[in-house]
């Protein structure tokens, strides 16, 4: 499952459906996170008087949230801040009787009945913190929330959150292949990135996408996919909620850091062919040789080399909608790049190519199911109406 787009989920003080990989502020200055917090409040979630906003985020990131519940209140807003912690998350689950997994959750459904933007920082630093944990509880828990992603859906509620799934922690440093350095170092160039110009690339490679029919996706380890994309909505994420975003509705109103992401859901029906996933992480583990097979848009078999059992279990556990092949996504960002060697992935690098199934009301689509995936195919080759896009991993536009 993957979470990012879920914005009701994932700040909910409560929630325990998805679980971000995390670096506490704490080594920031103050002027640096004085600067982060009015970037994200005044640029990035472009904050007007007299609005709510539901600010979000770990314990030790606690001085930057509280100058982002101040910068709020200096534009005339109200802050709601909540805090969260591997240690809720975990004794939620363990703790709180499972018969409550199902239950309408009330309080979010108020909160969210007048919020009107969330500004979460991701916090988690556990991978695979609720791994031991039944498939079908998560299921239960996501079908509970569907009342309250339609709402922040409905009231086009804008998100804006600094994670984007980079976020340095030891242990993701360690899945990547990468020192905490490294990652650390990646991540902020990824987010000081020049907007000027990824806006500018941003509509370039939407003019392309937005122009085209036939998407064609193909890649050396076997990826061989095309699917329909015409008079399909193309979305672009460069950090930044303009004007023309917040009247597109919500799924032009979220922000995710670092930025710099094309995406586009497709024709529901179209997707055919074959998806070869060289690595995919789910919880703590890594799943080698993921094979996915799309007919008529939608997944007939999932096989992996080694490691699918516990993404298979979730899978099989969740509920229609799972199955529908959900979106493209291009990274358009040129400070975000892949180091030779590690195991690094994300949304972001510019050539990146990701797809998913599931849930895609964040890029515009219809399909509402709790469940979602994505998987990263970097080096791929994409086409659209012949027109090479991103040729070996590498973004021609």
């Amino acid at each position: 499952m993957k979470s990012k787009k879920t914005l009701a989920v994932i700040i909910c003080l409560v929630s325990f459906l998805f679980v971000s990989n995390a670096q506490p502020l704490a080594d920031m200055g103050k002027a640096e996170n004085e600067a982060l917090a009015q970037k994200l409040v005044n640029q990035c979630a472009n904050i007007h008087e007299g609005e709510f906003v539901l600010v979000s985020g770990g314990m030790r990131d606690l001085e930057l949230l509280e100058d982002i519940a101040i910068n709020v209140g200096k534009k005339g807003a109200y802050p709601i801040l909540t805090i969260g912690s591997d240690r809720l998350t975990r004794r939620w689950v363990t703790e709180v009787p499972v018969k409550y997994d199902s239950r309408t959750p009330e309080l979010d459904l108020k909160l969210f009945g007048f919020i009107t933007a969330v500004i979460s920082v991701d916090y988690g630093e556990t991978i695979g913190l609720l791994s031991d944990i039944p498939a079908e509880r998560f299921v239960a828990r996501g079908k509970a929330y569907e009342p309250v992603n339609d709402l922040v859906a409905k009231r086009n509620v804008k998100g804006v959150n600094l994670g984007n799934g980079l976020y340095p922690t030891e242990p993701s440093a360690r899945q990547f292949g990468l020192t905490l350095k490294e990652l650390s170092d990646l991540f902020w160039e990824g987010v000081n990135v020049d907007y000027t110009k990824l806006e500018a690339t941003g509509k370039s490679v939407q003019s392309t996408l937005a122009g085209g029919n036939e998407v064609v996706l193909t890649n050396p380890n076997g990826t061989n996919l095309k699917l329909n994309i015409e008079k399909r909505q193309v979305i672009v994420s460069d950090g930044v909620l303009s004007v023309e975003d917040l009247k597109g509705g919500y799924a032009t109103s979220q922000v995710f850091l670092p930025a710099g992401e094309a995406y586009v859901s497709p024709v529901p029906g179209t997707a055919e062919g074959t998806v070869v996933v060289d690595r995919q992480f789910f919880q703590d583990k890594e799943i080698v040789g993921l094979t996915l097979t799309f007919k008529a848009g939608k997944l007939i078999s999932m096989t992996a080399k080694s490691g699918l059992e516990p993404l298979q279990k979730m899978y099989d556990a969740a509920g229609p909608g799972k199955e529908d092949f959900a979106f493209i996504d291009l990274g358009i960002n040129p400070n975000v790049t892949l180091k030779p060697g590690s195991k690094l992935v994300a949304w972001m690098p510019a050539g990146m190519v990701t797809i998913g199934i599931g849930n895609n009301v964040w890029a515009g689509g219809d399909n509402k199911s709790p469940y979602s995936m994505a998987s990263f195919l970097p080096g791929s080759t994409l086409k659209v109406d012949g027109k090479v896009l991103v040729e070996n991993g590498v973004l021609k536009n």
